[in-house]
């Protein structure tokens, strides 16, 4: 068997399939992970929800310190046509979009309504602002909270250092890594069990960039956080601003969590959510050779 030097790159294992596998369950994610991640995922839906609601409140988005209605970067809105119908309008930039029955214009109940995001989009009803951040700031704090345990706990057992923090050997393979995920190739057997180099990225990013930047701009936008961000809201260029970063961040969490959703189904839904559920993983591993035994 050919052997390679200690920091050279191994073949990928996702271009080697095994000819004859055994299969064997592993305790892949420890207790406290799988609790953090499920109340990561709950919280995440809601703020989400509660967010888009509070959003089409007012479905507009500038930059600065304050709203310059005649320039958003970023409108949902409604024209009426002349013949008398609405049509929903999304501007971004100078570009305008047709985007009736999604965004701007869409059917509550039956009834044709000009709102940001469609009602199904939105928690914890179709119109509810009061509600709608009631809920979003409840689920904020445990949000954060989860959010700070989560970092204690990846820092006393390792797991940041040891399974988030991409190393040499990460770096040096990161091409090959980005092809195999572009054509649907994933590691298997005991490679399975180790985060790839786009994993450790997308979780650092998503936890520390997304999580961190996130809560940050929430408290920003607060004008009773002026005496403790103040200096934060002028280094983004206003509150306005803030807002913005805000909702931007919140759609980099959706687009994770629909990457992450693919990823799962992609990989195996029912051995995905036994692990995270129970921790337990099945690999496929070549059997070993009972002749040197």
């Amino acid at each position: 068997m050919a052997s390679f030097p200690e920091d050279a790159i191994p073949p990928s294992p996702a271009a080697m399939p095994p000819a004859g596998t055994v299969r064997r369950v592993v305790y892949r994610h420890a207790l406290p992970l799988r609790v953090m991640h499920w109340i990561n995922a709950i919280c995440l839906l809601i703020l989400l929800g509660s967010g888009l609601q509070i959003f089409n409140a007012h479905p507009a988005l500038y930059w600065g310190q304050r709203s310059h209605f005649e320039h958003p970067w970023l409108n949902l809105g409604a024209i009426r046509t002349a013949d008398g119908q609405l049509r929903g309008v999304t501007v971004l930039g100078s570009r305008r979009f047709d985007t009736t029955g999604w965004f701007g214009v869409s059917k509550v109940d039956g009834q044709t309504t000009v709102r940001g995001f469609p009602a199904w989009a939105t928690i914890p009803g179709p119109q509810w602002l009061s509600m709608g951040r009631a809920w979003h700031f409840f689920f904020a704090w445990l949000f954060a909270i989860n959010g700070v345990c989560f970092t204690a706990w990846a820092l006393w057992t390792r797991h940041l250092t040891r399974d988030l923090v991409p190393d040499r050997r990460d770096w040096r393979g990161i091409g090959r890594s980005i092809i195999d995920h572009a054509l649907l190739r994933h590691p298997r057997g005991e490679a399975a069990l180790r985060y790839n180099v786009l994993q450790r990225l997308a979780y650092l990013i998503v936890i520390f960039v997304f999580g961190g930047g996130v809560v940050l701009m929430g408290l920003a936008m607060s004008p009773r956080m002026d005496s403790v961000l103040g200096g934060l809201v002028d280094a983004v260029g206003g509150r306005q601003s803030a807002r913005s970063i805000h909702f931007l961040f919140a759609m980099g969490f959706l687009a994770f969590f629909l990457i992450h959703l693919f990823e799962v189904v992609v990989t195996g839904v029912g051995n995905n959510l036994r692990s995270i559920i129970t921790g337990r993983y099945a690999i496929e591993t070549e059997p070993r050779d009972e002749t040197h035994q």
